[in-house]
């Protein structure tokens, strides 16, 4: 028996790209500017240097960040939106708007879900 392929979803397929817990955030602190790399560190506190390098790189792949090497001393790393990741703008003022309007900012520790 062959397995059934779901049909294709464009939601899905952004969501493939941009989802997760830590592309959204890299993403809106990109919206605006380049970024170095320990910049986005400092702005994100939480993630780990190996998480960042990984979430960066897969947003590298998929065409939504580039990665630009400035060769001076001491060399400097900086990311920016590539022309196809300048798209996501309105799709995250979007996000941001929501979030101003219904999001509910979240302290330091705590987690989204139900009650335990």
């Amino acid at each position: 028996m062959s397995k059934q392929l779901a049909p294709w979803c464009p939601v899905a397929a952004t969501v493939d790209v941009i989802g997760g817990k830590w592309k959204p955030t890299i993403l809106f602190h990109l919206k605006d500017r380049p970024r170095r790399f320990n910049e986005l560190r400092r702005l994100m506190p939480d993630i780990t240097q190996r998480m960042l390098t990984l979430q960066l790189r897969s947003l590298e792949d998929d065409g939504i960040v580039s990665r630009t090497v400035h060769e001076v001393v001491p060399p400097w790393v900086e990311y920016a939106f590539t022309e196809r990741g300048l798209t996501l703008g309105p799709l995250l003022d979007a996000m941001e708007d929501w979030g101003h309007a219904y999001g509910k900012p979240l302290s330091h520790g705590e987690r989204e879900g139900p009650a335990a």
